[in-house]
């Protein structure tokens, strides 16, 4: 009998410290709440300038966020509408990606054929100044609004670049921004297709899919993600579903472990097993990471170029409005690849390092004693001749659907993924 009562009391005493813990959780709640309240009223009332209540709070918000991380944002109902815009492929703009690194506003990537591409803007520059406008200790938010604004209007950004001494000032013309999100080119002389994608938007999947069917006769396949600074998880996830049939493509894990969710490859939705090689570099990030990342665990490509940019944390757009036109992006989880491994702050690494710039020749053949040099005779004969390769040259050129042995030269990342690549097909032959 008294062994129960005192297995009662205790259970009692259990029951009451929780109770206690409830009580002092939720007043600790009210006063938080009091003080942010009572922050906005006084600033409300005593600051020196006329500021309306919901300017104060957009602006507690946006501070809010900031502090959360560097993906995390408050989207008033402007930038709400210009989020949704980009994800359908078209926005007005310079064309370049950013994020905060280190506290420093960085480009991730400048999106192909854009202003800021055509202009020289390359990933990893540091954004210093915004025309006269410092980005020191500026929102990420802030950054985009000022970059973007009417067509035709200059723009002028002051970057810190590695391989410069002092900083770079590049004049930019602002420009209605539409992305070709997919674009496919074969190889002179080679059975090989090259498919690009330069942003995972909404037409990703459906633009792979259609180039790859449109070939059906190529041994092997180049997919650059180069500089591509992410976008939509599910095409992401549907671009590893061509090339995978089987097994985990991405998981999430949020706060709560339990809460992980595991995203699937399917057979049914392969388009195709052909060998493979991917282009990555520290402009690839997010998406182009879950992609090259999942590939790369499933042993289904192999990936060339340079360690990426590391943006591994997912984002959910959460309305906050009862008409949803202001939005919070809210980091909610990460992203783990197949192996397990994260993405962020960590980026892929490749299987072979290559770095940019032109690929390296042998000697140059116009130092070596030619024919030519000996009969003067032939020489109206060789014009005609090196007339007509120029000639083909130039029409190859004109074919955009072509990639020429001298892009390829280049490109010495490129060079070295098509050598790589036709190893594997001599493997799998």
């Amino acid at each position: 009998m008294k062994k129960l009562l005192v297995a009662i009391s205790l259970g009692l005493l259990f029951s009451q410290s929780i109770v206690a813990d409830e009580e002092n959780e939720e007043k600790s709640r009210f006063e938080s709440l009091s003080k942010l309240t009572k922050v906005i009223g006084t600033v409300e009332k005593y600051y020196v300038d006329d500021i309306k209540l919901e300017e104060i709070v957009n602006k507690a918000l946006k501070g809010l966020m900031q502090e959360l991380d560097a993906h995390s944002t408050f989207l008033d109902a402007k930038s709400s509408k210009e989020m949704n815009i980009q994800t359908k492929g078209e926005f007005g703009g310079l064309g370049i990606t950013v994020g905060m690194r280190d506290g420093a506003l960085t480009v991730i990537s400048p999106i192909d054929d854009t202003p800021a591409f055509k202009a020289g803007i390359k990933s990893s520059d540091i954004i210093l100044k915004i025309d006269e406008t410092s980005t020191l200790n500026m929102t990420l938010d802030e950054a985009v609004s000022l970059m973007r604004g009417k067509p035709k209007t200059d723009i002028l950004l002051t970057v810190v670049r590695k391989s410069e001494n002092k900083p770079v000032k590049i004049k930019i013309t602002r420009d209605i921004i539409k992305i070709q999100s997919v674009f496919s080119k074969t190889f002179e002389n080679e059975n090989l297709l090259y498919l690009r994608v330069s942003s995972f938007d909404r037409k990703v999947v459906d633009g792979l899919e259609k180039a790859i069917k449109d070939n059906p006769d190529v041994k092997g396949l180049v997919l650059d993600l180069r500089n591509n600074p992410g976008g939509l998880l599910s095409q992401a996830i549907g671009v590893v579903d061509l090339f995978v049939d089987r097994g985990v493509i991405v998981s999430q894990k949020g706060r709560d472990e339990e809460d992980e969710e595991k995203f699937e490859a399917t057979s049914s939705n392969t388009a195709s097993r052909l060998p493979m090689v991917v282009l990555i570099n520290g402009g690839s990030a997010s998406a182009s990471e879950i992609v090259s990342g999942a590939l790369q665990d499933h042993k289904r490509a192999i990936l060339i170029g340079e360690k990426t940019f590391g943006k591994g944390s997912v984002q959910a757009i959460l309305p906050i409005t009862k008409d949803r036109k202001e939005t919070i992006k809210l980091t909610i989880a990460k992203y783990y690849l197949p192996s397990g491994r994260t993405i962020q702050a960590v980026g892929v690494t490749p299987d072979i390092i290559a770095f940019s710039g032109k690929a390296t020749q042998g000697e140059d053949s116009e130092f070596k004693i030619k024919e030519a040099d000996l009969k003067k005779h032939l020489e109206g004969e060789l014009e005609k001749v090196d007339e007509k390769v120029k000639k083909e040259q130039e029409e190859n050129k004109e074919d955009n659907k072509i990639i020429t042995k001298e892009d390829v030269l280049n490109d010495n990342q490129l060079n070295t993924s098509i050598g790589i690549l036709k190893s594997l097909i001599i493997i799998n032959e």
